[in-house]
């Protein structure tokens, strides 16, 4: 493939943006060097980029975009609403409407409320607001295995990018690991009385055990520490509701994006009315500066929003993520098996949500060896850092990726011999986005 059209356009993005991308996630450093490096239109499951590849896409625009490129029914709902104005000096009705709708859809009663805004970061920042203000605690847990919660200092300040952030911010933060109450314990016993609030996944690309996530959610409430639950990536695709309605967990907090606009900007705090209500007027508490933006409820992301859940509810979006995730994950694990490489390269995560690993010939996770099995991929015109699928991916789609993955392992499996991606990748191995240099 020719990428010499992208790669003069990232030359010319770096001097324009920092780090040439507007998310770190889809920087240069991710992809191998043979990959596109600009799309320029999608249509269902599949992408071309700006020299005219077409690539069948996974991870489909961070994950957000489960109903796929283009579905039909958003495309024509924000239509409509452009034709009509987008955000006027009052609310709009559409506020109104969505809120009603989305809650329904959840199954929250009268007892929950809800607050849109544009990022994952704004309604994660705004449920640790409302947990301190609530709770009149500082101290905020965080799950450490969950790579990413928000934008903002408080989480920032606990990863490798923690340059402009002081010290302080940092020490209001203290992790635990995933499927670890006993560590969670540990952290009740020195500081149970001064944490506002937990946040996790309910799952990430490892499922709780049985008793986890009801041992956090009694052990807040005998702390009366609020309960966050981070749905951003899990709604929509391992359960209309999220992992919360897998599990049949009832945080005090949830948050929501992604898959809530299928790509469209658009994120959701919903949650208790005695928490949410602090960030009204119907509260003799002291107020909550809660969310309060231009765009938090403008017409286009609120038309998505109620487009993506009519689908939801009318067409078997979920069971589809699963059955051709799950295909996905059988032929995958046979070519693996069949090439002798299952030490070395698989999957993790549910069939809606699945991940690939890589690894070098000595058993350590490579980023070499990961960038090569995507270079190889992308070379057969499959593009992503994941397996994640979409409610569009068809069965031409997998006869695809099920063909890339077999020439990929082929190529993989020289690598294993030689014991070097020397000669067979083509440039820098990808980064962890997550690094304090570059």
């Amino acid at each position: 493939m020719d990428f010499s059209k992208s790669r003069a356009m990232q030359e010319k993005a770096h001097e324009l943006i920092p780090g040439g991308a507007h998310t770190y996630a889809r920087g240069s450093d991710q992809y191998p060097e043979l990959s596109p490096g600009f799309m320029l239109r999608g249509s269902g499951c599949r992408s071309v980029d700006l020299d005219g590849n077409e690539f069948v896409e996974y991870g489909m625009g961070l994950r957000a975009v489960t109903l796929g490129h283009a579905f039909p029914s958003v495309t024509e709902a924000v239509c409509a609403v452009v034709q009509s104005g987008t955000s006027f000096v009052r609310p709009h009705v559409d506020e109104v409407e969505t809120a009603e709708t989305l809650l329904s859809f959840l199954g929250k009663g009268p007892d929950y409320q809800v607050k849109f805004a544009k990022n994952g970061s704004d309604v994660t920042t705004a449920a640790i607001k409302l947990a301190r203000a609530h709770t009149g605690r500082d101290l905020i847990g965080i799950c450490g295995d969950h790579p990413f919660f928000s934008s903002d200092d408080w989480f920032i300040s606990t990863t490798p990018l923690s340059a402009g952030i002081p010290d302080s911010t940092r020490a209001l933060a203290v992790e635990f690991p995933f499927n670890d109450l006993g560590a969670f314990d540990r952290i009740l016993e020195r500081h149970g009385q001064e944490l506002a609030a937990i946040i996790l996944e309910l799952e990430a690309d490892t499922p709780a055990e049985p008793g986890f996530l009801e041992g956090i959610a009694e052990r807040c409430r005998r702390f009366g520490i609020v309960f966050i639950a981070d749905e951003i990536i899990n709604a929509f695709r391992l359960a209309n509701g999220g992992a919360q309605e897998l599990y049949s967990i009832q945080p005090h907090l949830s948050t929501f994006a992604k898959g809530l606009g299928n790509g469209v900007p658009i994120s959701a705090l919903v949650g208790r009315r005695e928490l949410m209500e602090l960030g009204g007027l119907r509260t003799d508490r002291d107020r909550v500066f809660l969310l309060s933006s231009t765009y938090g409820g403008d017409r286009i992301g609120l038309a998505a929003a109620r487009a993506v859940l009519k689908t939801y509810s009318t067409e078997p979006v979920i069971e589809h993520l699963w059955s051709y995730g799950q295909r996905l994950r059988d032929g995958f694990v046979d070519m693996v098996s069949a090439a002798g490489l299952g030490e070395f390269v698989g999957l993790a995560g549910r069939p809606s949500n699945l991940l690939f690993w890589t690894k070098d010939r000595t058993g350590e996770r490579s980023q070499p060896y990961r960038t090569l099995f995507m270079q190889e991929l992308i070379a057969r015109g499959v593009l992503g850092p994941s397996f994640v699928d979409s409610y569009a991916h068809d069965d031409s789609a997998l006869d695809q990726t099920l063909e890339a993955v077999r020439g990929a392992l082929g190529v993989y499996s020289q690598a294993i011999d030689a014991g070097t991606t020397d000669g067979l990748l083509v440039g820098p191995p990808t980064k962890p986005a997550f690094r304090r240099r570059v």
